[in-house]
């Protein structure tokens, strides 16, 4: 089955990304259909504890001339994935009145990064420093700074649904199109590293101190990273559209998924159905797949149980890390790539399935070597969050 000619077009543009395999999509891809781990171990948030950790490393633009409540990592890296978008955010600017445009950004640490900073500084130094701003990290921060560099006067808003912000705030973008409110929307997301995040999963005990094992015999948690990731969404025929979305939640635990999968089987049923996409018909799932006990096993449930066959799937978190806010939005950027080049991205591990999980069909470093296209049409990308709060993304390549 096909998107069908009758509903609503919704094209994604190419993505401007920046995280830890790159900031360009050449160097991205590469890594991405390659299977190169993008990981830096790294005690900066954890004190005489080294973790790998997806940390962008290369220079971020300089917030010097911003004003204070604008200063923060979140708003420079996605001050660099619009440096990335710039031509397509131009051609935006000149056949978009700004009153149309909208923006919606997923996030959960916004400028958390620089209260932590303030406050250690006003432990030592008795008082918050002068350049401190609260509105550093209000959730709606980094929505805002977008909107305010664009030039955008439509809805401007932020989604902080903890690992399904991103997703949802591309779900939030088709329906602001579908709806007539805009004529286009700059919607993903962004999460930077910061002690609170690094440490809270720590106090979980998911946090990995190796190279995360997505859905191995011998995984043992996550590899926090870093990100921002934005597409121009229009309601354009052709390209790569986002033809699907789904979202539903379990409130089965604070942060514990539903066991039984059921919460992330309904939201892709149901980014298949808008998409007017058969089961049969992925040809690749992205997972979500952050290699936690409890997680790789809900997922693996959910898959087997909505496909009678597996697509073929990987997490890319193992060359990222999880990026928490920004992953929905990052994963929906390397599915573009997987559609727009015809490769698939590769699951990175040690080869060796928990033989008491379903088996799935993971993409292996020998099925991409030869650099052979393939016939991709749609693909599928999974995002599930604290709160049994699930999202799913259907995206079809689609001729003009």
């Amino acid at each position: 089955m096909s998107l069908s000619a009758n509903r609503q077009p919704c094209r994604l543009s190419r993505p401007g990304v920046v995280c830890s395999l790159g900031d360009d999509l050449e160097t991205i891809a590469d890594a991405l259909f390659a299977g190169r781990r993008g990981l830096t171990s790294s005690a900066a948030f954890t004190p005489e504890r080294e973790l790998p950790l997806g940390m962008v490393t290369r220079s971020l633009p300089d917030w010097d001339d911003w004003p204070p409540e604008q200063r923060s990592r979140n708003n420079r890296l996605l001050a660099l994935a619009m440096q990335r978008l710039h031509d397509t955010l131009e051609t935006l600017r000149e056949s978009v009145p700004p009153e149309r445009i909208g923006v919606v950004i997923g996030t959960s640490t916004s400028g958390i990064g620089e209260t932590e900073s303030a406050i250690a500084d006003a432990g030592r130094e008795g008082s918050l420093p002068e350049t401190f701003r609260y509105a550093n990290q209000e959730l709606g921060a980094p929505a805002r700074f977008v909107a305010e560099r664009l030039g955008a006067n439509g809805p401007v808003y932020a989604l902080s649904t903890a690992c399904s912000s991103s997703a949802r705030a591309l779900a939030s973008a088709r329906r602001l199109l579908a709806s007539g409110a805009c004529d286009a929307v700059v919607a993903g997301g962004a999460d930077s590293l910061c002690r609170l995040t690094v440490n809270g999963f720590a106090s979980l005990e998911a946090i990995s101190e190796s190279p995360c094992l997505p859905f191995s015999a011998q995984r043992d948690g996550i590899n926090i990273g870093e990100a921002a990731a934005l597409f121009v969404v229009t309601p354009e025929a052709g390209g790569i559209q986002l033809s699907g979305t789904g979202e539903s939640s379990d409130a089965y635990h604070i942060s514990a998924p539903r066991p039984d999968g059921s919460g992330a089987h309904e939201a892709m049923r149901q980014a298949l159905a808008m998409g007017g996409c058969a089961p049969e018909a992925v040809d690749y799932l992205n997972l979500h797949g952050t290699g936690t006990r409890h997680n790789d096993s809900m997922e693996a449930k959910a898959v087997a149980t909505l496909f009678e066959t597996s697509p073929p799937c990987s997490s890319t978190k193992a060359l990222t890390g999880h990026t928490l806010g920004a992953a929905g939005a990052l994963e929906a950027a390397f599915c573009w790539l997987a559609l727009d080049r015809g490769r698939l991205p590769v699951h990175v591990f040690d080869a060796v399935p928990d033989p008491e999980l379903p088996l799935l069909d993971y993409v292996m470093p020998t099925v991409t070597s030869e650099h052979k296209p393939y016939p991709l049409k749609h693909a599928l990308s999974n995002s599930f969050a604290f709160g049994g709060n699930n999202a799913a993304l259907l995206m079809t390549r689609e001729e003009a």
